[in-house]
C-alpha cells in the first residue's frame, strides 16, 4: 500500500507544533509503530532567514532535537519565530503495508481527532490524489 500524508498548518503556533510532535513521538513508542509513522516540519519564512552554523542551531532548537538546547529554545525560539513570522507546517507519513489497512485506516481517523490536532486545518493526501506526487516530493526534501 502506497504512503498516506497528513498536513497540519499551525501557522506561528511553534509551541502548539511542538506539542503535536510530543504526542505523536509517544504515540510512535507506545505503539511501536517504528517508521510506519514519519514527521518532518516545514517551516516557511524562519527557514529562509536563517544563514551560517548559528542559523543551524536554532533550526536544530527550535525542532527540539537535541534535549540540551530545549532549555534555550523556551525562550529563544519563541522570539525568533514571532519577529519572523515563520508558518510552521507538519507533515505527517502513514506507511502500513497492504495487510495492515485497518491500522491504517484507524490512524488517519484518529490523528485529526485528537486534541493538538483537532483545532488545526488539516489536509489529507492519499495515494490516488492528484497532489500525491508533489506531496511526496516535499516529504522527501525536508529534514
Amino acid at each position: 500500500m502506497a504512503h498516506s500524508y497528513l498536513i497540519f498548518d499551525f501557522g506561528n503556533d511553534e509551541e502548539a507544533a511542538q506539542q503535536a510532535r510530543h504526542k505523536l513521538e509517544g504515540w510512535k513508542q507506545g505503539f511501536r509503530l517504528g517508521n510506519k509513522l514519519l514527521l518532518k516540519f516545514e517551516r516557511q519564512g524562519a527557514s529562509e532567514e536563517m544563514e551560517g552554523e548559528d542559523g543551524a542551531e536554532k533550526a536544530a532548537t527550535a525542532a527540539g532535537k537535541s534535549h540540551g538546547a530545549k532549555k534555550r529554545s523556551s525562550t529563544k525560539g519563541k522570539d525568533d519565530n514571532s519577529e519572523l513570522g515563520g508558518n510552521v507546517r507538519l507533515l505527517i507519513r502513514l506507511d502500513f503495508s497492504d495487510h495492515e489497512k485497518l491500522s491504517h485506516q484507524r490512524w488517519l481517523d484518529r490523528i485529526p481527532s485528537e486534541e493538538p490536532f483537532k483545532s488545526i486545518e488539516a489536509e489529507t493526501v492519499r495515494h490516488t490524489d492528484p497532489a500525491f506526487m508533489k506531496t511526496a516530493e516535499l516529504f522527501e526534501s525536508l529534514d
